[in-house]
């Protein structure tokens, strides 16, 4: 599917069946649809802090900020060797930003962009897209300060689409197919707002997610 084939609210409307674009590559000009017979999820109450990640936030000298570069956060995201992010899944998500249906959540570092997360939001799910680290444990930040703000903004759901061994240890797991369908249609039926809550002291964050070892 090429680029002419696909709109934002086409795009929207896959999310809601529990679909998502991916590129073979960041040269191919296509774009192929997934859905995973098992589905990673990070829910929003098992969200794993580690003593060394407990004391990386404490020490961090870093701002969060939200959207402040969604464009930026997508481009790192893409910025390595190998990426399903092509010309077209770029463009289409700028598009769903646009419209308030895509969000990043950033790391800065001294005026500089060094680490996020970006997604996609219906209802009270939670779409994660991609992230990036330009430094230690950045991209660990940026998830431990997104889902703080998720739960208080009122998300049900964090979908990951796929997991890794970096999602699994910070509480990550795989559901079933069908069981994923549940949550998400569950999820939409509901309200949420990423933008409401504001971005908390690192030692709020520590007492709401308690969850250490």
């Amino acid at each position: 599917m090429d680029r002419s084939q696909i709109t934002p609210d086409l795009l929207l409307q896959a999310y809601a069946m529990g679909v998502f674009p991916m590129a073979e590559s960041r040269d191919d000009p296509n774009v192929f649809w997934v859905d995973p017979r098992r589905r990673g999820v990070l829910p929003l109450d098992g969200f794993h802090i580690s003593r060394s990640l407990a004391r990386r936030l404490r020490k961090c000298d870093v701002s969060i900020k939200i959207d402040t570069d969604f464009a930026g956060t997508v481009q790192g995201c893409a910025d390595r060797p190998e990426t399903w992010i092509n010309d077209t899944i770029a463009s289409l998500y700028l598009d769903l930003h646009a419209s308030g249906h895509a969000h990043s959540l950033e790391v800065w570092r001294e005026g500089h962009l060094v680490g996020g997360v970006y997604g996609v939001t219906l209802g009270a799910a939670f779409f994660g897209e991609s992230m990036f680290s330009r430094e230690v444990d950045a991209s660990k930040i940026a998830l431990a300060f997104l889902v703080d703000r998720l739960r208080l903004g009122g998300f049900k759901l964090f979908d990951t689409q796929f997991i890794t061994d970096h999602l699994r240890s910070l509480g990550g797991r795989e559901i079933s197919r069908a069981a994923y369908h549940k949550l998400l249609v569950d999820s939409q039926a509901l309200a949420a707002d990423f933008s409401e809550p504001e971005t908390p002291k690192v030692h709020d964050l520590l007492q709401r997610n308690t969850q250490t070892s």
